[in-house]
């Protein structure tokens, strides 16, 4: 299942949900102040997050050794929040946060802009990518056993421990204004598709939100947007069956195209 599900393109329109939700808690918020330069490199973080998931799902052996080169790599970022609290990257709650919120995108995003899952599906992808937290240190015990305690945990958490953090307006700041992602052809057509691009990926993060988590977050949301957003699911779900089934699963592809880039950066063999 996570093999099918994790790479559709589709579910690019869902981009910011993962980072924004991430952000908004007040460790990861920490961690992002002191050791991300995500505002002067935004499309860069976003592929290697991109590297990163697909090296997880499609990497094979890889995904083993990348795992722990990725812990490692956290356990450096360390430091204290403006309150006084000391904070580690490696806490269980914020570590096991960050896999939770991207297991969450691929079930959310597929519901409304790619290809619904079942609940047996359901039920089965969350078995398998909880068990694919296992490598990048992430405990069984961390996250709950089944997909209804994940719900009960992932509702629990986001409308308890998430807040309107400084690195939430940072992360919309930056994507407001950010430049062309590093593709050629993109690149000459920025000036023309930048407005509707941001707006298909904002519509296409924040639709997801709860309107509780909306308004912990601070972020307005308008009957417009939600008529948009409804516009945008429901064009999104209709190109799926003319979609070739290898377009659906762009993983190994993106391994490929990749390739230099991963094994010169923090999870590739030069790290």
């Amino acid at each position: 299942m996570a093999w099918r599900v994790t790479s559709d393109p589709r579910l690019n329109l869902a981009l910011l949900y993962p980072l924004l939700l991430q952000v908004a808690h007040p460790t990861i918020d920490a961690g992002v102040t002191d050791h991300s330069d995500f505002e002067h490199r935004p499309w860069d973080r976003l592929l290697r997050t991109m590297d990163y998931v697909s090296l997880l799902v499609y990497g094979g052996r890889e995904a083993v050794s990348a795992g722990r080169r990725l812990r490692q790599i956290h356990r450096k970022f360390t430091g204290t929040r403006p309150d006084g609290t000391p904070y580690s990257a490696l806490e269980p709650s914020a570590y096991a946060w960050v896999h939770a919120t991207l297991l969450a995108t691929y079930v959310h995003a597929h519901a409304h802009f790619g290809t619904p899952m079942s609940q047996p599906d359901t039920a089965r992808f969350y078995a398998e990518y909880r068990g694919l937290g296992r490598l990048i240190g992430v405990r069984e015990r961390d996250l709950p056993e089944t997909w209804a305690g994940f719900c009960a945990y992932f509702r629990r958490t986001a409308r308890t421990t998430l807040t309107r953090t400084e690195s939430v307006g940072r992360v919309i700041d930056t994507i407001n204004h950010a430049g062309p992602p590093p593709i050629p052809i993109t690149g000459r057509l920025w000036p023309v598709i930048r407005l509707p691009a941001h707006r298909m990926l904002w519509l296409g993060s924040v639709g997801l939100f709860h309107p509780v988590v909306r308004r912990r977050l601070e972020i307005g949301w308008s009957p417009l947007d939600e008529a948009q957003f409804r516009v945008l699911s429901t064009m999104s779900q209709a190109i799926g069956p003319l979609m070739p089934a290898s377009l659906k699963i762009t993983g190994p592809g993106h391994l490929r195209w990749r390739r230099a880039e991963i094994e010169s950066g923090p999870l590739g063999h030069a790290a």
